[in-house]
């Protein structure tokens, strides 16, 4: 029977080295002690920053150097818990981490409002004196959007210090998800007893074995099932935390409060939805297609995954998949290229399962370190787009921190998703230059198809559930199991529409799906897909100048506002234009892929 690794047994090649961040677990201890000290001395710079030019740089910069700190400490707790979320003393650092994040955020609550009890003009007299100041010009521009919002700094010193509370629901599903349910063992397409997982439900889903596929289902929902209501208990306290933050700020909504943290407007997720919803029928097309070409009486959840062409013929080991991610990634240029390679040189990627680890895929780190990636790594196409994918993130945070002073060493959440997509995007586009057979084209057709449900349908499903139980919870309505599960199983069956089995388990997907704990994070995925298949053709027309204003998106970091970036990089997301691109892609590609497969039934 096929067993998961302990992470004592995992090569270290494979594994991330964070001694780049602490030497050793020793040095983090000590860098907290500093840490305390620091927020201790931050406290105590309340009421110093309106008297001068020259204070208020000396305040700002004291309080950004604390935030450096802190998220240095955050990061390498984070890192070391996810390597293994079963392991009780990385349990510890980051609950530690987290309680002292806590303190920091008490310690410089004061600092915001103090600047937002200064009018527009006051603040702008005393950048106007200090020359150093013009480095964080913007960042008070933005902040003063936020002057409707802010709270007194008392107040905002009780929020900040009740953070680590607020955080507890997420938490809990994350233990809970990660390393307290314990999953079955399952049959593999050899009939080999494996232990099911996450990250092997997903290699399972896409057997060609019905058997297989119907088995991994069913088995990973029992146990999902047997905690519904321990689930619709974390969610819906999340879902309150949200909507009580948003109503003491003085937000219409929720939703209003996540995307204006972001400054985008509610049009973009009203047009995403509406967009969407408007093209369902491709979606529909698509699902009766897979039934027919899979030849199955009945099409069901667990049918949504497997390669419509039969077996994948593409496996890459992750020693092949860096080399392919290399060749797909060079229409970006020499200094691109170079940048990924270092980070496969560096151990800057944690590669393969283990227990306890963390499920799923992120790029991780802070200004202060290189970027991490953490991979559940399969030999599967699916985990070479994911590489990819990651990469993207990974290298927009490098770009972003060797262009950008820390006090813009970050970009927004909206337009984060945009840089790995295009890079998935540039993948599709580079198999389908090199590989002719076409059988092999054929699947990568439906991997690219199956990507686009998964991404900008399924992605936007989630966004309207995440905003439908938000309005829910704001007008009274408790957030049970049944009733989540119920609104889920038919908004799922509105998009998959008819031709595929309302399987009663789905309606439990959102006890699953740790992105509901985001707060208005999912949206994201879907806009960020769109723009990006407009971004990646500008890419591959092979107009450096179009390539160039790309990689300005990647430098630009929070320099200026995540629309404005976008529209220097060659997309208006204010506009549907980019949305109805991605469709025409998308039906373009199906069309494409039914007349290939018609053509191999004929051989």
């Amino acid at each position: 029977m096929r067993q998961i690794p302990q992470r004592s047994a995992v090569p270290t090649a494979l594994t991330w080295d964070l001694t780049t961040i602490y030497p050793d677990d020793a040095a983090f201890t000590t860098a907290l002690g500093e840490i305390q000290t620091a927020a201790d001395q931050a406290a105590q710079l309340k009421g110093q920053l309106a008297t001068s030019g020259a204070d208020l740089y000396r305040v700002t910069t004291a309080i950004f150097a604390l935030y450096r700190q802190i998220e240095r400490a955050e990061v390498y707790a984070s890192l070391k818990n996810d390597q293994d979320t079963g392991n009780a003393t990385y349990q510890g650092l980051a609950d530690q981490a987290d309680a002292l994040a806590a303190k920091v955020g008490t310690a410089v609550a004061w600092f915001e409002p103090e600047v937002l009890a200064l009018s527009a003009d006051q603040l702008q007299a005393l950048i106007d004196q200090e020359p150093q100041l013009k480095a964080y010009q913007h960042y008070f521009d933005v902040l003063g959007r936020q002057r409707a919002h802010t709270l007194t700094a008392d107040e905002e010193r009780l929020l900040a210090g009740a953070s680590d509370i607020f955080d507890a629901s997420a938490k809990t599903f994350g233990v809970l998800s990660n390393a307290d349910l314990e999953f079955p063992v399952v049959q593999d397409e050899d009939g080999k007893d494996v232990r099911l997982s996450e990250g092997l439900y997903g290699v399972l889903l896409e057997s060609v074995q019905p058997a297989v596929r119907e088995q991994a289902f069913k088995a990973l929902y029992r146990v999902y099932q047997q905690f519904r209501h321990t689930f619709a208990s974390t969610l819906s306290s999340e879902v309150k935390t949200h909507n009580y933050t948003a109503q003491i700020r003085h937000y219409g909504s929720a939703r209003e409060a996540a995307m204006s943290g972001n400054n985008v407007p509610a049009v973009v997720y009203d047009t995403l939805v509406k967009t969407v919803n408007q093209h369902l029928t491709s979606l529909h097309q698509y699902v009766a297609l897979r039934k027919e070409l899979l030849g199955l009486p009945e099409l069901h959840m667990w049918d949504l995954y497997t390669p419509i062409t039969g077996e994948p013929s593409l496996k890459y080991t992750y020693e092949e998949a860096q080399q392919e991610a290399l060749k797909a990634l060079a229409v970006l240029g020499p200094d691109y290229v170079a940048n990924v390679q270092k980070m496969f040189d560096s151990r800057a990627i944690d590669v393969v399962e283990n227990q306890g680890k963390r499920t799923g895929a992120y790029s991780g780190g802070m200004y202060d370190t290189k970027p991490y990636i953490l991979l559940n790594w399969q030999d599967s196409l699916e985990s070479l787009y994911t590489l990819v994918h990651e990469m993207g993130h990974s290298m927009h945070s490098h770009y972003t921190r060797t262009n950008q002073p820390f006090q813009y060493g970050d970009y927004s959440i909206f337009v984060a998703e945009i840089a790995s997509t295009t890079n998935e995007n540039l993948l599709t586009d580079y198999l389908l230059k090199t590989q002719t057979d076409p059988k092999v084209r054929a699947f990568i057709l439906n991997h690219y198809l199956d990507g686009f449900k998964g991404t900008v349908y399924r992605q936007t499903q989630f966004a309207e559930f995440e905003d439908y139980i938000h309005q829910q919870a704001a007008a009274g309505q408790s957030l049970t199991a049944d009733f989540m599960s119920d609104f889920y199983g038919k908004l799922n069956h509105r998009y998959y529409g008819d031709a595929v089995v309302s399987d009663p388990q789905i309606a439990d997907e959102w006890t699953r799906i740790p992105h509901f704990y985001y707060n208005y994070y999912v949206y994201q995925y879907s806009t960020g897909f769109a723009a990006a298949t407009t971004l990646a053709q500008r890419i591959l027309s092979g107009d450096a100048a179009k390539r160039d204003a790309y990689l300005g998106y990647l430098k630009s970091g929070s320099s200026d506002l995540p629309l404005n970036v976008m529209k220097k990089a060659g997309v208006d997301m204010t506009q549907p234009d980019y949305l109805e691109t991605a469709f025409q892609t998308f039906d373009d590609r199906l069309a494409e892929f039914k007349q290939l497969a018609e053509q191999l039934k004929r051989q």
